[in-house]
């Protein structure tokens, strides 16, 4: 197994990392008997790990890991494809907050190819605590038109890089709090949000929210 192969069979990568930690717990069991393997870098490791699971009796254990996290993100993927068709706009993403309010888009639904942003890491200077709190609360942001919209500037000229003319934001919350946020973007022109594209994004995030719940339970 190659590491492409690897990135291509493991979720986006905040579950990597906790499948990382996954490794080093055995990583010190399968190595003992393999020493010569110590020089290699980390992601040939991983490889080497994986392989190596096949003949350990928690084999299954990984495996089951992998399918849930299949199952996730094929969840996420149908949910972000469906709200795009629905909303009729240019795009719909998932951003995901790993640390400290830091986080990247880790979904994503295009009316175009070239309007990818996977893996962008958002205006980090612009959300803060306080847009956090907000969001905690259930609060839902409507952008008809950025360019006429009261936003501060690290944000609209975000915006502008992404192509993104009118925005929609729907907090993702767990028992922890705020996860994430779910976004259409519309692109080609300004959009405005009307009640049933709002109400579609809030069942969309509470769809979301239990399903996730359910398959980490």
């Amino acid at each position: 197994m190659t590491w492409v192969e690897v990135t291509y069979i493991l979720p986006p990568e905040e579950a990597r990392e906790a499948l990382r930690e996954y490794f080093q717990q055995y990583r010190q069991k399968i190595y003992k008997t393999h020493v010569s393997h110590w020089h290699l870098t980390e992601n040939e490791q991983i490889c080497f790990i994986i392989r190596r699971l096949s003949s350990y009796p928690y084999r299954q254990q990984f495996i089951q890991r992998l399918n849930q996290n299949l199952e996730e993100d094929i969840l996420v993927q149908e949910t972000v494809n469906e709200l795009r068709k629905t909303l009729e706009v240019d795009r719909v993403v998932l951003y995901y907050f790993y640390r400290c309010w830091k986080g990247q888009v880790t979904f994503e639904a295009l009316s175009k190819p070239e309007l990818s942003i996977i893996g962008s890491m958002g205006p980090d200077e612009c959300f803060n605590e306080e847009y956090a709190s907000w969001y905690e609360t259930g609060r839902i942001r409507a952008i008809n038109d950025i360019e006429n919209e009261s936003i501060a500037i690290c944000h609209r000229d975000f915006l502008r890089d992404l192509e993104v003319r009118a925005n929609l934001v729907v907090p993702l919350l767990n028992r922890r709090g705020l996860w994430g946020l779910l976004i259409a973007h519309h692109c080609q022109s300004p959009k405005f949000w009307t009640a049933c594209d709002i109400e579609a994004m809030k069942t969309a995030a509470v769809k979301l929210e239990q399903s996730l719940a359910i398959l980490k339970s």
